[in-house]
């Protein structure tokens, strides 16, 4: 058998390639827009000491800031995409590194503005409304400002705080760099003895084998190679919590959970009831595993046999034309200007579709103002359908709240980032098993709707458990070594798996892998967004247009109400805890329809 090749950038055609050209033609271009840039230091300087002195004098800041924010939009998209098309090129890294540089010196030429607004009175404000009507666009932004008044330092205090933020950035591009770009695995072999590469993106592919010996090859292969950087992954990721302490100390937070979800004005209580409710309902959770043994009939279920289908004999591959396709008519009951914007992204250079060396692995949706940009690893099976309408959700969610608020207002948050693609999974997920009438497909189907519950709501809210008990001992002193974090990681995943689950020795080490451990109390939005996507799409396939029509103003919300507020107008309350039990409970419904399948 033929190893498989990852080709080098060149000999991926250019069809299967974003259109980074949309932002700026060559990186002559960015260059002399970056060098023009630097101009808009001393002119935020120049408003120091002035915002109080009238409505029309902050106005005027305000849209600077605003044409500040759209200049900065293309510039650090432009070399981030760059940068992840092949992350061993040193000039894109370097290009990345100016524009960080150039964002920290603007932030410490702003240092003044949020103290110089919290220091005018609620009076003479009013006033400055009164006279300068165009100044209401930012009342939001303002009262945002104003409500976080006990967290805002002195001038000077938030220059040095603001002059951190590059060195703050330090060990996610040290672990950037380690897992993307300097990792090597060995390859895995088969039960023939065949070899096949092990990389970021065949992992997973890999471990949705049949050959048992190909998944525990490839499953050695890659955590064999985290364990010779264990101490390296544990001092890095030690360094982020660091750096999440020390700014949330400054701030006088009581907490870094505490300091990550005020930026989102999303209640901490949330955070906990996630946890709180799905560790109420593992029983669902030990009985699918349980099923999955039976299933694959093993007298022992490891680690390396999550992912491959129960369901043997089916395999659906997919071309990209045909995952394009297909995620046209699982997203029809969105409506037809859904579906254009989709056509628009599928034709319009929105997209790096295949991996290359070097690339950047996983998958996202950078929601650029010129258009987003889809980076994904497309092999062709059907996670990257699911991964394919997941990354759109999120490019379309950025393109209307782009085209429909104004500039201060385009940036939904990240709490509500994951509604919106896991929304589109689960619309996919009810599509295939309405045009499904085989048993065995739809069994197989139903596995897959399975893992997504497994994957997204019960695993990435252990992560959320993983990382507040990190940021946890980080907080109380206590260490942060290789040794404590594989014991703490192994222990959440026996409780999280139970008895049915031998939990290997390897697993111990599956959060130096994790990436998302360096987006600050990032993952328990999967859960919170899977939860309330369940929830969505089930309105809009019972409901029709009127939910839909909700569901585009949730879309084209962008940041103008606080999260929560904005999922009531989409038609779920994620401040209770009943779109995450209504999740289990189907899910607990999903293994009986299973168990009555096969």
């Amino acid at each position: 058998m033929e190893m498989t090749r990852i080709p080098a950038r060149a000999e991926v055609p250019d069809s299967g390639k974003w259109a980074v050209r949309d932002l700026f033609a060559s990186d002559a271009d960015w260059r002399a827009a970056y060098n023009a840039a630097k101009a808009f230091v001393p002119r935020v300087a120049a408003y120091r000491g002035r915002l109080s002195e009238s409505g029309e004098t902050l106005l005027e800041f305000f849209r600077l800031d605003d044409e500040i924010s759209l200049a900065f939009d293309a510039l650090v998209h432009y070399a981030q995409r760059r940068s992840d098309e092949d992350t061993r090129v040193a000039a894109y890294q370097e290009m990345v590194s100016q524009a960080t540089r150039l964002a920290v010196e603007l932030q410490a030429a702003a240092a003044f503005e949020t103290p110089e607004l919290l220091a005018i009175d609620d009076q003479t404000l009013a006033r400055f409304y009164r006279e300068t009507p165009a100044l209401e666009n930012y009342r939001l932004a303002m009262d945002r400002v104003r409500r976080r008044r006990d967290h805002v330092l002195s001038d000077k205090e938030e220059a040095l705080l603001a002059a951190a933020g590059e060195m703050a950035s330090g060990p996610d591009d040290i672990y950037s760099m380690l897992n993307d770009a300097d990792l090597r695995f060995p390859d895995a072999a088969d039960q023939d003895g065949n070899r096949h590469p092990v990389t970021h993106g065949t992992f997973i592919p890999l471990m949705q084998s049949y050959d048992r010996a190909l998944r525990r090859s490839a499953f050695d292969s890659l955590y064999s190679v985290y364990g010779q950087f264990r101490n390296t992954a544990a001092a890095t990721l030690s360094a982020q919590m660091k750096q999440l302490l020390f700014f949330a100390n400054a701030r006088k937070y009581p907490s870094t959970l505490d300091a990550a979800l005020d930026g989102t004005e999303v209640p901490t209580a949330i955070y906990h009831n996630l946890i709180d409710a799905v560790r109420r309902s593992l029983a669902p959770m030990h009985r699918y595993v349980g099923l999955r043994r039976r299933l694959l009939g093993l007298e022992e279920l490891h680690m390396y046999d999550l992912y491959v289908p129960v369901v043997e004999g089916v395999e659906m591959k997919f071309t990209f034309e045909q995952a394009k396709e297909t995620a046209l008519k699982a997203l029809a009951p969105l409506g037809e200007t859904y579906l254009d914007l989709l056509r628009q992204g599928f034709a319009g250079g929105w997209i790096d579709v295949y991996e290359n060396e070097g690339k950047r692995s996983g998958a996202y949706s950078a929601g650029a103002r010129v258009h987003p940009y889809v980076l994904l690893n497309f092999k062709g099976t059907l996670d990257d359908v699911f991964t394919l309408v997941h990354e759109m959700g999120h490019a379309i969610h950025s393109y209307l709240s782009n085209r429909t608020q104004p500039t201060a207002y385009q940036d939904y948050v990240i709490f509500v980032a994951e509604v919106a693609s896991t929304c589109n999974e689960a619309l996919l997920m009810e599509y295939l098993l309405s045009v499904t009438q085989d048993r065995k497909q739809r069994a197989y189907l139903i596995n897959h709707f399975l893992e997504q519950f497994r994957g997204t709501l019960y695993r990435q809210t252990m992560f959320a458990e993983f990382e507040l008990a990190v940021n946890g001992m980080t907080q109380r002193g206590e260490g942060t070594t290789a040794e404590a974090l594989c014991a703490l990681y192994r222990r959440l995943n026996e409780q999280y798996f139970g008895p049915d689950m031998v939990v290997d020795e390897e697993i111990a080490l599956e959060w130096a892998r994790i990436p998302h451990f360096y987006y600050d109390y990032y993952v328990y939005q999967y859960a919170t967004g899977y939860a309330a996507a369940i929830a969505l799409s089930r309105r809009i396939l019972r409901e029709g247009e009127s939910a839909v029509s909700d569901y585009l103003g949730f879309l084209s919300g962008g940041c103008s109400a606080d999260p929560i507020t904005l999922l009531r107008g989409a038609g779920v309350d994620m401040a209770t805890p009943a779109p995450i039990e209504d999740a289990t409970r189907l899910f607990d419904e999903l293994i009986t329809e299973m168990e009555r399948l096969l």
